[in-house]
């Protein structure tokens, strides 16, 4: 791949996937009541690309669209067939806008943007998708040390693990408090429990909650203690965070150190060299 596909390809991509970043982010202010104008137009721009996509004829799903989406979060209430109809619509879209941009493109660059814009858009929604599981991850990842104590507490206090995560999810804000909140909904209502519980790991990209969920599958089919479980799951937790800290803290020191040789010392070269060179002029 030439340089200038490698280019094209990734403009695509970041302004399609800033797009749809911009739609969920809208989406979610329209849930919290923030806005509603906004929500219908961002909510409509998507639906109107997805239908694109559906009568030109999207490609069929890949087997592991379905668990990418429950651990994005199903953003924008997406199902696995509007997915596929989005990267169909984008990359038409991509087509049609291509050939506009690829004639103001200078040089060899017309062709590269051709070729590169179509591919973006079927792409974008894949980099979205990738993009918010992380982001999802991380913030699932920061809560899970604080609910697992509180759900050690509550089962500690005689409740049942159904009860204890249904309280704890609706006394706690966040991505994984909501998770269990709706996780411990669905068994209330008769949907088995370990088909609750594996996709509650399908929609919690945090590493903690597949250890969590063999805990609970364990306390259930064998009676194993859980509050001592869920003990040591939060203990590991923490310094599970402690080490992501440290790891940080230990990449930010280089980038610093490249900052203060890139900005701060030519700076003071050239304060010194401006004050030699106006000593010599005296």
């Amino acid at each position: 791949m030439s340089p200038a596909v490698a280019l094209a390809l990734l403009a695509g991509l970041a302004a399609a996937a800033g797009i749809l970043e911009a739609a969920a982010a809208v989406a979610a202010a329209r849930a919290s009541g923030a806005t509603r104008r906004g929500g219908r137009v961002a909510g409509g721009l998507v639906s109107v690309v997805a239908r694109l996509g559906r009568g030109v004829g999207a490609p069929a799903p890949p087997r592991d669209l379905g668990a990418r989406l429950d651990s994005a979060g199903s953003p924008l209430g997406l199902a696995v067939a509007d997915v596929m109809g989005l990267k169909g619509g984008a990359a038409v879209l991509g087509l049609l806008l291509g050939a506009p941009v690829a004639g103001a493109m200078p040089g060899r660059l017309p062709l590269p943007t051709m070729l590169a814009l179509p591919v973006a858009g079927f792409l974008a929604p894949d980099l979205f998708l990738a993009r918010r599981a992380r982001r999802r991850g991380r913030a699932m990842e920061a809560d899970m040390p604080a609910l697992l104590d509180l759900l050690r507490v509550a089962v500690q206090a005689g409740l049942s693990v159904d009860r204890a995560l249904a309280e704890v999810g609706a006394r706690h804000r966040g991505e994984l408090a909501r998770e269990w909140r709706a996780a411990a909904a669905e068994i209330e209502l008769g949907v088995p429990r370990a088909e609750v519980l594996r996709r509650l790991v399908d929609r919690c990209p945090a590493p903690g909650v597949p250890s969590l969920v063999a805990a609970l599958e364990r306390a259930e089919r064998h009676g194993a203690p859980l509050s001592d479980a869920l003990g040591a799951l939060a203990a590991e937790a923490r310094a599970a965070r402690a080490r992501r800290i440290r790891d940080h803290a230990a990449k930010a020191a280089p980038k610093i150190q490249l900052a203060v040789a890139l900005l701060l010392v030519p700076s003071v070269l050239l304060l010194v060299a401006a004050a030699m060179v106006g000593t010599l002029i005296r």
